[in-house]
């Protein structure tokens, strides 16, 4: 089974953390939408149509700049050329474009899951992110979405602001358990080099929070979550049972998926599994309109042995983390000597359990999952 995630390059304005592909000017979306039907027809008959769909994403960007006639317009092309059998179809969304009209037609255009860009519900920090929406909308949008018969959502919060104190991330958790979401996607704020923040932070003019104190954000929104059974099952996602992101673990677990707009990212094993390729549709909106989503800005062929320590990144920031039976037997990968010292040394610092048939992080180990990785792998 495959998925298919879709770029949708819309925005109002630029966050000022965010470093996807984007563009502010929006007179060119049904010109978009109809070159995106192209792409997708572009698939008719090739490999990557020869699998099962079970889930659909619409990323961005903002996909809710969208009309839900242009969302069920890609749907109906997917549905003409894939062979889909949705188990998940998501849209991101900001809380800005969202009433009860609109949430109700998106619902009738066969999307079954939202994807809310709340952040936080705190003003100061809204005008910190450049967020275009206000905290009265997202409280509004919260309310609409609670009660819309989308059942299956997520709200993302950023935590780790420059001058975010532990008081107003807690007010913000108080204010998004009140509308008893299924999931949180929680986000410690990353800044990027070619961002506003990232400028700023060059310029010396923004000074980023002290590790401390981020982990201390970090234990306050698992423990709050957790304690209303919201419970974590990777390192920036939450979920009541049976409400995890089914899109997403698929990129956790190496299943093929297939990016279509400009900026897409995809990846696809080769057909007898010994190697795979990654690549991203070119970032351009000028070019994708005249024909330019056969351009291709990167692609990686990915050997056995990079797949293997990809996939143990990976499998490392989940709570199941690796069945390292499967991690020798489809990608002839076995742990050596060093590293499994190593882990037997994560193990007694409580960060780690490592038995003969499975590895994964405590609570403790998962806060540095990323650190615990590299050290495995050098």
């Amino acid at each position: 089974m495959s998925g298919l995630y879709l770029h949708i390059p819309f925005c109002k304005q630029a966050c000022s953390y965010c470093d996807f592909y984007f563009v502010t000017r929006q007179g060119k979306k049904q010109d978009f939408v109809a070159e995106l039907i192209k792409e997708i027809h572009s698939k008719k008959d090739t490999r990557y149509t020869t699998e099962i769909v079970k889930t659909v994403y619409f990323g961005g960007g903002t996909p809710s700049l969208l009309s839900p006639k242009q969302i069920e317009q890609i749907l109906e092309a997917i549905e003409q050329v894939f062979e889909l059998h949705p188990e998940e179809v998501t849209l991101e969304m900001n809380p800005d474009d969202v009433n009860k009209e609109y949430l109700a037609d998106l619902r009738s255009a066969g999307i079954t899951r939202a994807s809310m860009g709340v952040q936080t519900f705190n003003q100061q920090l809204l005008n910190f992110m450049n967020r275009a929406h206000s905290k009265e909308e997202a409280l509004h949008c919260l309310e609409v979405l609670s009660s819309s018969g989308i059942h299956s959502y997520t709200v993302d919060l950023i935590y780790g602001n420059p001058d975010q104190t532990l008081e107003m991330l807690e007010k913000d958790v108080d204010v998004l358990l009140g509308f008893n979401p299924p999931h949180v996607s929680a986000y410690s704020l990353t800044i990027e080099p070619k961002t506003r923040l990232g400028r700023q932070l060059e310029l010396g003019s923004l000074i980023a929070p002290e590790d401390d104190l981020v982990a201390l954000h970090f234990d306050l929104v698992e423990k709050r979550l957790r304690e209303v059974g919201i419970l974590q099952y990777e390192v920036s996602n939450f979920a009541k049972p049976g409400f995890e992101a089914r899109h997403n673990s698929a990129y956790w677990s190496h299943e093929n998926y297939l990016g279509l707009g400009p900026g897409a990212h995809s990846f696809w094993w080769n057909d007898i599994g010994q190697s795979a390729e990654r690549w991203i549709n070119e970032p351009d909106l000028n070019s994708y309109l005249s024909g330019g989503w056969e351009n291709r800005a990167e692609v990686d062929q990915l050997s056995k042995h990079d797949l293997a320590e990809e996939r143990l990144m990976l499998g490392l920031r989940t709570v199941q983390g690796l069945d390292l039976s499967n991690l020798e037997k489809q990608y002839d990968f076995k742990l050596n000597p060093k590293q499994e010292i190593y882990l037997h040394q994560k193990v007694k610092e409580g960060k780690a359990v490592f038995t003969e048939s499975r590895l994964y992080l405590t609570k403790e180990g998962l806060k540095i999952a990323d650190a615990i990785t590299l050290d495995l792998l050098s």
